[in-house]
Formats: C-alpha cells, structure tokens, sequence
C-alpha cells in the first residue's frame, strides 16, 4: 500500500475540515483522534473512503445517468418512491469494485490488523454523506451501518451495501425534505475497529439537556450489549443525568439522575451469516445499572471535552470494551435540536381538563396534543397512516420518517430520550411519549387521546380529547425588580424546563413530591424493615431497594438526586428545601406506612413538621432526610440548598429540632448551611423575635397562617367564602412578621399560594418590606411585573 492512499484517509489523518472528502461522521472521528487523544478521548482506530471513491465507483458501473433519470421520474411524479428506492439500490450493490479502490480498502485493513495484533479484525462499517452532521441536519440513521464484519470479503460486500444506503427511501426522503439536490450528496465509509460492547455495554450521550435545552447536564442512556439497541429505541435503557459545572471537582458525585431500564434484550456478535444477533437479558443484566458511578461520571467529563473542543452541544455514541473495560467513543455529531432553539420565549402548555390516565413513558418536548389513534404495528404496514392522528406503534427506525412528520404525536412502547423515536420527534417538533411498555396492547385504531409532555419527565396519555391552553412568556418582557422573585416547585423533573426564567432561586422545594413519587416507601418501613408486618409492602420494598447496599442507602440516594435537579437549575442562586411536612393520614398512604403512623382526627393540626422530627416515633426517619440533605450539600456539591422546617409550635421545639440535625451532621453555620423557618403559625408572628435567634430566615406559608389565624379550615367548601389572605387579620400577622424579621436583621420571604393565584397580593408584600416572593413558574411574569410596578410607583419602605 503507498504511503498516501488515493482513494481513503485513516482517521489520524482527516479532521473536521474533511466534511466534503469523508463525510460529516468520519470527519468528526478523525477530529477527535487528532485533537483529543491527548486530553483522554479514546476513538477506535479506523479508516475512510473518500467522496472521490464514492464517485468513481458510480462512474466505473455505469450509475451516474441511471441516478438522475430515476430521481427525475421521482421528482415529477413519474415514478414511486419504494420503486425508485429498490431499483437504485439494487444497482448500486450489484456494482463492482475498481480495482484501485479495493485494493486500497484491502490493503488497509489488513494493516488496520497489524496494528490491533489480529489478522482479520471485527470491524464496524459505518455509511458518512459528506452533507450530514450540518448545523440544521443531523441525517441521524439515514445511513445504514454493519456491525462484527469479518474478513476482506465480507469487508467489501459491506461497503456497496453501505453505498446502496444512499438510496434508501428514508434518506431519499430525508434529503427531500432538508432541500438537498436529488445527486449532491456523496457517501464516504468508515471503517472502525469493532469494541466488544457486546460483552459491555454501549449508548448514546448528549452534553444537553435534550428536552429543556439546559445546557448544564449531560444525558447519558446505556443498555448491555451493542449500541444499536438504544439508538433505534428497540430497548427501554437506563438514564442518567450529571451536573456539568462540579466535573472538575474530584471529590464530587454530581449524579443529579440514574433511571433504571429495562434493557429486555441485547444485541451480540453472531456467528454465521448474521453477523449481530438480539438475545434476552438476563434477570441480573435487567436489576443492574450498566453504569458504574465513576464510569458515569467519567463519560461526562469526556462529553465536556468534546463539547469544548467543537464550540457546541454534542450527540455522541460510546462502547465499553467487555474485556478491557475501556470506554471508547465512537461517534460524535452536533446536537441539532436544542442547540437551534429560540431562547427568546418560553411557552407552556397546561391541561385544564383530562379524561382518565391510560398510560405514562418519557416525555419528549413539552408540549400537549390531541388526535385520534393510528396503531401501525410495522413498517409493511405505513402506507395506512392517516394524516394528522397519533402514531403509536412499537418502535421506530428512519423508514418510518416519511409518517412522523405528518402525525400530530407519537407514542412507542419501547425506546429511551436518545432512540430514533425521540430524536426525529425533536427535530420535527412533535410531542412523544416513548418507552411506554405497551400502548400497542391497551390504545386502538381511531382511539381519541390527549398526548401530554407537559409535565414533567414523564408523559402521559390521557382518554378523550382534553381542554388545554398554551402561553407565551417573551423573556424581553421580563423586568428587572429589587425584590427577589422564586419560584415555588415540587416535580423536580420539571425544573428544567423553567431554566430559562430569570429567576432568583426557589423559594419552596417540596420534599414530599420527591418522596411520594419517587421513593414511594415510608422512611421507617425501609430503617424497621425487619420489623414489617405487611407481606405485600415487603416484597415491593425489597422489589425497589435491589442494588442498594441497605434499604436507608435507597431513601437518601433517590432524595438527594431527586432535589439536586432542582437545585442545580438555577445554582448558585439559593433553593430553599422543606424539610417533610406530610401529615399522619399522607405518610400512612406511603408503601409500608400504616404500621408506623397514628390515626388522628384532625391531621392539619396533629403530628407533623417539627414535632416529628424529634419524636421517637419518627426521629430515625428524619435522620434519613438528614443524610439525603448532608450529602446533597457536601456530597454533590449543591452548598446553595438552604434547609427550611415547617410547622415548629415554639422556640423550644426549634431547639429541638436544631439539636436533632446537628446530630446528624447538619448544624446551622457549619459549611454555610442556613436554616429557614416556615412562618405558618400564629405562634411564629408572636414569637419572632425569638425565632429569630433561632433560625436565618422566615418563609411565610400564607395557606396554614390563613387558616389558623381565621379558623378556617382551607379545604372545607362550606367556608371557601371565609378563606382570604387579604382578611386584615391576615394581613396584619404578613405585615407584623416582615417588619420583626427585618429588625432582626433575618431574610423574608412568602411562598403561599397568594400571589400566584392572586399576582396584585404580591403589591401588599412588597409595600410591606418583604425581600423575597415565591411563586409557581407560570404566574411568574403576572408577578413580576406588577412587583416592578409597585416598586416603580415608590410603595416599598426605604
């Protein structure tokens, strides 16, 4: 072989000024290999034909006439699409090799061998169009790859069907659509030292947010075996979400998620004329992260490098070597979804009416969508899709692209947020829920349904045709305010999707939300479990906590990573984290709760907030929000998570409280932790001042002060009428309460209700001096500016 090849170009040699010569794909490994080898970016060895070989193979067979006159006949409604398809790709694969170019791919792999130790090597044959991987075209799977080719022949062969790819009807589709010339675009082949993922595992990572466009995560979903599984969504895989900014930082674990998937099946090496094959999982493979946290973490640091080095956000693939354990990369692309987002407003969807839950899967974009059912089971079977209706099916490649663009939603049963399914469903701007289970057994042809992505990580289908209503909040129009305004959350996979926002923290976490929906399990029932008297609550509990060192080890990961992602959104601004404050009957409803819980009468006054935690009836289960809180501080990195307890009677109970987390490594002061009060009780207005030398804050819970300075119990209809924060009782306990904590020299703010049903209250408070308001995301405009009203017409005290 000459020492400068004519017909291809190793990767060590191209770099990403190659895109017309090799194709966006192989520019992009030859990039990493020259630029980033040095900075720990591992890229398997490999090579590319050219453009040029592209060229002269059409030429030597004749193809290049056949080409524009079948494109021709294509274009002017001569001919079908599946027609044109067939016959242009059964003539590219029938073609024959020039002899110079097959001795130059021959020639280099077997020296592609002698590197490696191996006569023969597995390699990946992967299709690169010298227009893909643009800015405004991803061409993500248009081109089809060969995994484990084995031997010169097969290596050959693997190329002319990687160059018949060109013209299958997705690409040809897809090439349409993005207003590529019918011609214009040449294919170039990679051919990459196969890793044995298939005794590993492999995936897919974005050093995005792929759904809010939060830039400061990385997305990474995994599954055992080869990657093919996750990237066409044929899989439920595991996901995991890492903060970006503490990577650099040794001693941190800032693992904001890790889902676990399903991963049913996997692909492998195969013997014989297939070179892959899809086997099951074994129950083990399915009950296990594929991921290692340092694995994990090592992956984003890698995502960061490459990110850096390109100047944007990057969809990348990855393999682990089963034998070595290495972690290699293998492809690295521009996001081109979320990168191109308009960030001048933000719109929201939200449900005002919806029909029963029929099923859930993870959300892609955010948006709502009504329509009636199209079930199509397979590709065979596209041609019966009816414009405008919910596509749901099993799972899909980039033959079905041709449909989903003309649907109104999308619903699989398989796939994860990097499949095939939620990466076309983005760059088309459709909502879909995708890694169902089974939307094709429950929904059925002509099924009208409500697709909601609107709500979180989660999607839901919902039964009928549901009212819904959508905004627009142009972020120009948001004003600037001496006033902090927060928000109020409680999902904290919703968080995200107000980064946006120009906020100035988050005035209220709700702890109980992370609990209920993600843990699920009373705190004493996972500390007692031995002590666990209900058979069905311990199998499931045993069911949730598998992996787990301990069942508490369980309750204080899935806490702290459930809050993190709410306190990363807006770091280093402060998220004001309460402490539980379910009462007795919510607990009990909890997986195991009704052993540990009393029965009361009246649980809104009974056993709940500060009173618990010191209790032994409850201590140890607080010393596991304690842990959950400790490591989300100092663990993960999030110093900015200030703790706040509700519903502290007295003084004396504060002391207690306080005695109780210093106990378990929270002690107000120590490593800047501050710890807030809830202004929720008359006793806390009579009694400020002395709260006041007990806590560094107050947050005034203007839902439970209205009720128990009016008597008024808050969810009777009955007294709805006598229920008002503006009752001048009320508002003198508001306005009694600021003016102490501002002599006292404490921070106050409100995170009721109030002002986000209510924005011209938010007028009262800050005519009252207070320094913070805390609302819900979508009344935060309304809020803010009538807060830069007030301070405008000069109604704040000086």
């Amino acid at each position: 072989m000459s020492a400068k090849p004519e017909f291809l170009k190793w990767f060590e040699d191209t770099s990403r000024a190659d895109v017309g010569i090799v194709g966006g794909k192989n520019a992009s490994l030859g990039e990493m290999v020259q630029g980033l080898g040095a900075k720990g970016i591992r890229v398997p060895p490999g090579f590319a034909t050219t453009a040029q070989a592209f060229r002269r193979y059409l030429a030597e067979n004749g193809l290049p006439a056949l080409l524009d006159a079948r494109m021709a006949a294509l274009a002017e409604g001569r001919a079908t699409l599946a027609a044109v398809g067939q016959e242009l790709r059964t003539a590219i694969a029938a073609g024959h090799w020039p002899d110079a170019i097959a001795a130059e791919i021959v020639a280099a792999y077997r020296s592609l061998g002698q590197r490696v130790g191996k006569t023969d090597p597995a390699v990946a044959v992967r299709s690169s169009a010298t227009a893909e991987d643009l800015p405004d075209a991803s061409f993500a799977g248009q081109q089809e790859t060969y995994l484990n080719i084995v031997g010169e022949t097969a290596l050959l062969e693997a190329c002319r069907r990687c160059y018949a790819s060109l013209y299958t009807d997705r690409a040809i589709t897809y090439r349409r659509l993005k207003g590529f010339a019918p011609t214009s675009v040449a294919l170039s082949i990679g051919v990459q030292l196969m890793v044995r993922s298939d005794l590993g595992g492999a995936g897919v990572m974005f050093s995005i947010d792929t759904e809010s466009g939060f830039d400061k995560v990385v997305l990474i979903n995994a599954a055992w075996g080869l990657g093919e599984n996750v990237v066409q969504g044929t899989v439920n895989p595991d996901e995991y979400q890492v903060y970006k900014p503490f990577l650099g930082n040794p001693s941190l674990v800032p693992i904001l998620q890790k889902s676990l998937g399903e991963k049913e099946r996997k692909l492998i090496h195969a013997t014989g004329a297939a070179a892959t094959r899809n086997v099951p999982t074994s129950q083990a493979e399915r009950e296990a992260f594929v991921l290692s946290d340092a694995e994990i973490l090592d992956l984003a640091r890698q995502a960061c490098v490459i990110e850096a080095h390109y100047g944007t956000p990057m969809d990348i693939e990855w393999a682990r070597d089963g034998e070595t354990g290495v972690i290699w990369i293998v492809q690295a692309r521009p996001e081109t979804v979320q990168s191109r987002a308009d960030v001048g407003a933000l719109r929201s969807y939200a449900l005002k009416s919806r029909g029963k839950k029929l099923l859930e899967g993870l959300s892609v974009g955010d948006a709502v969508a009504a329509g009636e059912v199209c079930l199509i089971r397979s590709a065979a079977d596209i041609a019966k899709f009816v414009d405008g209706s919910v596509l749901v099916t099993s799972t899909t490649d980039p033959d079905w692209v041709p449909v989903m663009k003309r649907a109104r939603a999308i619903i699989t049963d398989h796939g994860g947020r990097t499949s095939h399914a939620a990466i076309v469903s983005r760059e088309l701007g459709l909502p879909a829920i995708v890694g169902t289970g089974n939307a094709t057994h429950l929904l059925h042809d002509g099924q009208a349904v409500t697709v909601s992505c609107a709500e979180g990580d989660h999607g839901f289908v919902y039964d009928g045709i549901a009212e819904f209503e959508v905004t627009e909040l142009k972020l120009d129009q948001v004003p600037q305010t001496r006033t902090e305004v927060m928000l109020n959350l409680a999902n904290p996979a919703a968080a995200a999707r107000w980064w946006r926002l120009p906020v100035d923290g988050v005035g209220l976490a709700r702890m109980e939300f992370v609990i209920s929906n993600a843990i699920r399990v009373h705190p004493l029932a996972l500390t007692r479990f031995d002590s666990l008297t209900d058979p069905a609550a311990r199998a499931e509990i045993a069911h949730l906590t598998r992996g787990y060192p301990d069942k508490p080890a369980y309750f204080v990961e899935k806490l702290a990573m459930g809050l993190s992602r709410i306190a990363a959104t807006w770091y280093p601004h402060p998220a004001i984290v309460r402490m539980s404050d379910f009462k007795t009957n919510e607990y009990a409803g909890l997986m195991g709760g009704a052993q540990f819980e009393p029965a009361e009468e009246n649980p809104m006054i009974g056993f709940r907030g500060a009173s618990r935690y010191y209790s032994d009836a409850y201590r140890d289960g607080f010393a596991l929000e304690c842990r959950a809180i400790k490591h989300l501080r100092e663990g993960m990195g999030f110093d900015n998570v200030v703790v706040m307890i509700p519903f502290c009677r007295s003084p004396e109970e504060a002391d207690r409280v306080l005695a109780v987390m210093a106990e378990n490594g929270l002690e107000r002061g120590k490593n800047g932790l501050q710890v807030y009060v809830m202004c929720e009780i008359p006793s806390n207005v009579i009694l400020a001042d002395e709260f006041a030398k007990r806590f560094d804050g107050f947050s005034i819970g203007s839902n439970d002060l209205t009720q128990l300075t009016l008597g008024v119990d808050r969810d009777s209809a009955e007294l709805a009428g006598l229920f008002r924060e503006r009752d001048p009782a009320v508002l003198w306990m508001i306005e009694t309460v600021i003016a102490r904590a501002k002599a006292a020299g404490r921070h106050i703010g409100l995170c009721g209700q109030a002002p986000s049903n209510d924005p011209e209250f938010a007028r009262l408070l800050v005519a009252a001096g207070i320094d913070a308001i805390s609302v819900t995301p979508d009344s935060f405009l309304a809020v803010k500016q009538h807060v830069a009203a007030a301070e405008a017409a000069g109604v704040r005290p000086a």
